[in-house]
């Protein structure tokens, strides 16, 4: 059984050495980055269940390694950081991350996130190729393709995407978008979803101008047009 892959993104050596005994214990497989350009490298060869991402990194640090990744990847991210600001939380979890934690904290409490990061993205169905016209989507590897072309989503759109191309005949409402993207409950008047689908319309049409990809279904939601 193939253990799950996780890149250890520290340049700490102290933590770092601590994180790789914690994770291989646990029974992940786990590699190692000590910079933000050799965390690159690695996501873009390999294919990560997860990444633990420092965001106080030399160089390049890990707000701009975080953005770098949601160009082409929807793997899950916790980012870890000794800031404790809510604004730097938010900004970053806006950015793209699926978790932020706290430095100094229990390793109890990071495998926990983990554990619960790794089963709602496991719940997701990884072994079908969504396909619809020239879109290529795959939730193995997070990868959107337009023909050959990759389509550099972030997190949010990327799941949109892939909730409409799972049923591309069915129409979803913004309630079920919203709530099955954002897992908030739906207040009404959240212009969120309407922002995010313009903005997966315009990347999609950069590269192939003479599709029309997603439906508006007037009063009701969207769905991929047919």
């Amino acid at each position: 059984m193939r253990k799950t892959a996780i890149l250890l993104v520290e340049d700490d050596s102290g933590i770092g050495n601590m994180l790789v005994s914690l994770l291989t214990q646990n029974g992940y497989a786990v590699s190692r980055a000590d910079s933000g350009t050799e965390a690159i490298l690695l996501i873009e060869k390999n294919a990560y269940d997860l990444v633990l991402l420092d965001l106080m990194l030399p160089g390049m640090n890990g707000k701009e390694v975080l953005v770098r990744i949601r160009r082409s990847s929807g793997v899950p991210v916790i980012a870890v950081s000794e800031e404790d600001d809510t604004s730097t939380k938010v900004q970053v979890l806006k950015s793209g991350a699926d978790d932020y934690v706290t430095k100094p904290f229990h390793p109890d409490e990071l495998l926990a996130r983990m554990e619960a990061l790794l089963r709602r993205n496991n719940a997701r169905p990884m072994g079908r190729v969504f396909r619809f016209k020239d879109i290529t989507l795959n939730p193995s590897t997070f990868e959107v393709k337009v023909g050959e072309t990759p389509v550099g989503l972030t997190k949010r759109e990327y799941l949109i995407l892939e909730l409409l191309m799972s049923n591309p005949n069915k129409v979803f409402t913004k309630n079920h978008i919203f709530e099955s993207v954002w897992n908030e409950s739906f207040l009404g008047e959240d212009n969120a979803v309407n922002v995010h689908i313009s903005n997966i319309r315009q990347k999609l049409a950069k590269i192939n101008s003479s599709q029309p990809y997603i439906q508006t279904v007037w009063g009701i939601g969207f769905k991929m047009h047919s």
